[in-house]
């Protein structure tokens, strides 16, 4: 078999909410030598094809909070062998949170994780953050940069007033301090709309951005 079949049968098993076999073969993977973050991916991607099963309405509430389940067991196994294979010299202060009107958090969590994991001392405020929020706990704790989260379409308005929020706050101060937004939804178009700096749709991206945009490295 493949590595890219055997890729595909586990993004399958986490697509039917098969965990035990989910679970073992992230386990096999690891002691393979695989990628850590190579899992995560493929992870992501099971994770992706639940979601559109349940906007199908082939799956309803309870798959989403069962494989929500599976990904962290899944995070659980891999975050301890990413700590261990990449140097952390503290690299950053990231804020980070998932807007007003959004409760989605496994792709911010995912993300919190993987940046602690590379060095950066993460901030994260949680879900369903109010904007004033964002502007309090950055005049307080002058990050490097701002993550705000959205999954839904209905959060592009809450990342707008965010960033307008936040503008208006550094502008009192000259200070500007870069965002980015992160989702499966978004594209250029979305980020020009709500004036971000930068847009994401996967962690990895994430971190390979965050690493870009550090003072040292601008």
């Amino acid at each position: 078999m493949s590595k890219t079949e055997s890729q595909q049968i586990f993004i399958q098993q986490l697509l039917d909410l098969e965990e035990d076999k989910v679970l073992a073969a992230v386990q096999r993977r690891l002691e393979q030598g695989d990628d850590p973050l190579e899992i995560i991916v493929d992870a992501q991607e099971g994770m992706r094809r639940v979601g559109d099963r349940y906007e199908q309405g082939e799956y309803y509430l309870a798959a989403l909070i069962m494989a929500a389940e599976i990904f962290r067991e899944i995070m659980e196994l891999v975050e301890p062998v990413v700590e261990t294979q990449i140097s952390s010299a503290g690299s950053g202060v990231i804020l980070l949170g998932t807007v007003q009107g959004d409760i989605h958090d496994i792709g911010k969590n995912i993300i919190s994780i993987l940046s602690a994991c590379y060095g950066f001392m993460i901030h994260d405020l949680g879900v369903d953050v109010p904007p004033e929020v964002f502007v309090s706990r950055a005049a307080e704790l002058n990050p490097d940069l701002i993550g705000l989260s959205g999954l839904i379409t209905a959060s592009f308005e809450a990342m707008a007033r965010t960033v307008a929020l936040l503008r208006q706050a550094e502008a009192q101060t000259g200070r500007h301090t870069p965002i980015i937004i992160g989702g499966s939804q978004l594209d250029e178009q979305v980020c020009d709309y709500v004036k971000a700096d930068y847009w994401v749709r996967s962690a990895i991206d994430g971190i390979l951005l965050f690493q870009r945009l550090l003072p040292g490295n601008r």
